[in-house]
């Protein structure tokens, strides 16, 4: 069992084949790979490809299974439900919808328009960008399937009492009067389409989604071969190693002004964990730039009013750096 769980990890999800044969490519046309200049080279080639081949993969099945939620389904499965429970679907919700926080927040308008409480709103708005399943399919190849799926729960987790916290403090004043959807028409329209052509919308959004990524992809796969190959491990363990106390929060707060989505974020990740930075920082920096960028921030900065903004910036903070910690605690019994 313990060979069949390795190969998933390493060969299918992993692809360590190709990152054989990339080695190999290289060295036949004269590249030294064991070079730093040549190292970076084949981790920036096989990073990229193993992240658009998976990439490509997974949109394709979760615009499928995205194809049978329409936002008025949505609202109608949240509405039967109350409370924390309420608040737990939504979460999960969340994780086969959007892939970034910038395009979350149309339907987080689209909740606040029909009337769902803050509570369900904000656990969508918390764990759409932060939590699916590409980002477990991608954790699993680099961190293996136990890492993968505790960054899933806690992942829910954050985002079941970020909403929950924000329900009982009665905000629902702060959601600016002009929050309107005025392309709800437009949506219902392309969603009537969508349930009668699955594939095709499958593969627009695959090809959609590509195009809107490939350039985070491609600087933070950039960006993790720079820090794989040019940057001494002890520059990194000195500020991002679990003997430093206040790593998650240096990661966390380096982390939110960024912007980028997860397929971004990864390689970066990657490179700074084997580099010898805590598990714990690499995630908690991971969860700060995919769920509180700047531009989503400002986006939602045009429906929320800056009372409620601060509030769900702080709340989402201490979260992810709490959950940071966690991740630490755990993977020093782990290893």
């Amino acid at each position: 069992m313990e060979n069949i769980i390795n190969f998933i990890q390493y060969q299918i999800l992993g692809m360590k084949w190709l990152n054989e044969i990339i080695g190999n490519l290289l060295k036949s046309l004269g590249i030294d790979i064991s070079t730093r200049l040549g190292g970076s080279l084949q981790f920036w080639i096989y990073d990229v490809l193993k992240i658009f081949i998976l990439l490509s993969f997974l949109i394709f099945f979760i615009s499928l299974i995205e194809s049978y939620f329409p936002p008025e389904k949505c609202k109608r499965i949240l509405g039967k439900y109350k409370g924390v429970f309420a608040n737990t679907v939504a979460a999960l919700l969340g994780t086969v919808t959007p892939f970034c926080s910038c395009s979350s927040i149309p339907i987080f308008i689209g909740f606040t328009n029909a009337g769902l409480s803050m509570g369900i709103t904000f656990s969508f708005l918390i764990s759409s960008p932060l939590v699916d399943l590409g980002s477990l399919v991608l954790l699993s190849s680099i961190f293996g399937f136990e890492i993968a799926f505790l960054y899933v729960i806690l992942g829910v987790v954050l985002a079941v009492i970020g909403g929950t916290i924000i329900e009982k403090m009665s905000l629902s004043k702060y959601i600016e009067d002009d929050a309107k959807d005025e392309l709800a028409e437009q949506r219902a329209e392309s969603w009537r389409w969508i349930q009668e052509n699955r594939i095709p919308y499958a593969f627009s959004i695959v090809k959609g989604t590509i195009k809107k990524v490939y350039l985070y992809v491609l600087i933070g796969v950039g960006i993790g071969a720079i820090i794989h190959n040019w940057i001494p491990q002890e520059i990194i363990m000195k500020l991002l190693g679990s003997n430093n106390p206040f790593s998650v929060i240096v990661a966390t707060v380096i982390g939110i002004p960024m912007y980028a989505d997860i397929f971004g974020t990864i390689p970066i990740a990657e490179a700074l964990y084997f580099k010898g930075a805590g598990l714990g920082v690499v995630l908690s920096f991971m969860m700060g730039v995919t769920a509180l960028s700047l531009p989503s921030m400002i986006m939602l900065r045009k429906v929320v009013k800056p009372k409620l903004l601060g509030i769900f910036v702080a709340i989402v903070t201490v979260g992810i750096i709490i959950t940071g910690y966690i991740f630490n605690f755990v993977h020093y019994f782990l290893v």
